[in-house]
């Protein structure tokens, strides 16, 4: 047993945002979506891009390009919501993730994987876990937990559980 969560360690859904590859460890995603109406909540960060109903359940979208300051992108065939899971000081929290496509599930040994770039101290690179090598490309593996700070995770809560009648 201790082996198949070793292999989930290594293995990452990747996707892309413009041309950047970027992975997510295969464990904190539960699915892939294809793109469908987002309701806007009001009074909300440019990359909440809303809410969408996922079997009864409210789940909130964030635009990764805005919340990596990224133009945001035209939807195309290949945009699709990846639907991760955040645990944020104990407690899982479902968000969508919009990104332009998914790509593939690739196994990275440890040796593939170089430590997050420091890039100063302005700038907050906590949310990279590290830079996948794989042939002559890069995958920006981030840490889902760490994209988020505990204020944008409690709005992500409270859209979770308010009411979606606007009338």
């Amino acid at each position: 047993m201790a082996e198949a969560n070793n292999i989930d360690m290594n293995q990452y859904l990747t996707f892309k945002l413009q041309d950047e590859v970027f992975g997510l460890a295969i464990g904190k995603v539960r699915e892939v979506l294809d793109f469908t109406t987002v309701t806007k909540v009001p009074r909300t960060p440019d990359y909440m891009r809303g809410v969408i109903n996922l079997r009864g359940s409210v789940v909130p979208v964030v635009d990764l390009h805005l919340k990596f300051g990224l133009e945001q992108a035209e939807k195309t065939v290949n945009t699709c919501i990846i639907i991760v899971e955040i645990n944020m000081g104990g407690e899982i929290t479902v968000l969508g993730a919009l990104a332009d496509s998914v790509q593939e599930v690739v196994e990275l040994e440890p040796e593939q994987i170089e430590p997050a770039p420091k890039i100063g101290t302005k700038l907050n690179t906590e949310f990279i876990k590290g830079m996948g090598k794989r042939d002559e490309e890069f995958i920006i593996l981030l840490d889902i937990d760490k994209v988020f700070s505990t204020d944008e995770i409690s709005q992500v809560q409270q859209m979770e559980t308010q009411p979606q009648d606007i009338s």
